[in-house]
């Protein structure tokens, strides 16, 4: 087999024995294909190819200029590839097994402070070409702070989903694992505005002989829901709008926020590993070094004794009143 059926047929497996999600898939595929491009260059096949010319590859990304996690993660996705095809029996070894990346930087998520979140909630509200637009806009916002969910699970949300005035919300996360996630009262307002809205814009469409979306964020798209770009570009605009820098919003954020304020109420993290779907709670775990984070810098910036000069008064020392 060549390079490309290789991997066409990796990729094929991981969908359907593992349930991989599609932007899982796309990352695969695209630092496969690179990587079977180098090969083909240096004359290498996929079958032949060594320990060694797989370390080669890693030191020609890092000559690239490649950050520590883009190499890290091509590493990965080769050492994913070579242990199917060791079990495939494609190869009688596996030349990745051994192979030792660069790890990942350890960076803690940005988040939000609250007063930024309702910055933004009130930009949603206000923002928008019409009424349709605005209650949309504030659906989105409020369910995604409200559940945490990962943006791709936000806009295919099914519309069967939000139907009852729901007190939970069923969501299918990655892998197509399902959970069950609270809505907040702000949240149930905002779906049920959104709702008699949308319901009544689907109604027209029907009339005019056009199918019902199964979405609850409709989009006349390829995929016919709000795509994962525009709810990007979106949450920018509103960023704009409610004075909050762009920089340091996107739907991600929103997730950490969501886990960070939390946290910082006293919920535990078991609690938040379930509501955020995380399948390891190590990986919850990272928000409690975000709230130590935050909590140093609110000591270092007000308390008293972290200033150079909070043990001087007026010119005297302590033993000026002995």
């Amino acid at each position: 087999m060549d390079a490309l059926r290789w991997i066409s047929t990796f990729l094929d497996a991981q969908a359907a024995d593992l349930g991989a999600a599609q932007n899982t898939q796309l990352a695969y595929a695209r630092d496969l294909r690179l990587f079977a491009d180098w090969a083909t260059h240096k004359s290498l096949a996929f079958d032949t190819l060594s320990r060694e010319n797989i370390e080669a590859y890693l030191v020609s990304c890092d000559a690239e200029g490649l950050s520590q996690a883009t190499r890290a993660r091509r590493l990965s996705s080769i050492k994913q590839l070579y242990r199917f095809a060791f079990e495939e029996d494609w190869r009688s070894d596996n030349p990745a097994i051994q192979i030792k990346g660069p790890g990942r930087a350890k960076r803690l998520p940005k988040t939000l402070e609250v007063i930024e979140v309702d910055r933004l909630l009130d930009a949603a509200r206000n923002s928008g070409r019409n009424t349709a637009d605005r209650l949309r806009n504030t659906c989105l916002m409020e369910l995604l702070y409200a559940t945490g969910m990962r943006v791709t699970e936000l806009v295919s949300l099914p519309i069967s989903a939000a139907r009852g005035d729901p007190r939970m919300l069923l969501v299918k996360g990655k892998g197509d694992k399902e959970r069950m996630v609270p809505l907040s009262p702000p949240a149930r307002a905002a779906l049920a505005a959104w709702l008699k809205t949308r319901d009544e814009y689907e109604e027209k469409q029907r009339s005019k002989g056009k199918a019902p979306s199964p979405f609850l964020f409709p989009s006349r798209g390829k995929s016919g829901h709000l795509t994962r770009h525009r709810f990007y570009m979106l949450i920018k605009e509103l960023a704009v709008a409610g004075g909050v820098s762009p920089d340091k919003v996107s739907p991600h954020t929103l997730r950490h926020a969501f886990a960070t304020h939390l946290l910082a109420n006293g919920a535990d993290l078991r609690s938040i590993q379930t509501l955020l779907g995380h399948s390891d709670v190590a990986t919850t775990e990272i928000y409690t070094h975000v709230l130590d984070e935050r909590l140093r810098d609110l000591v270092l910036d007000h308390h008293p004794l972290a200033r150079d000069d909070s043990r001087k008064s007026d010119g005297k020392t302590s033993s000026d009143g002995q």
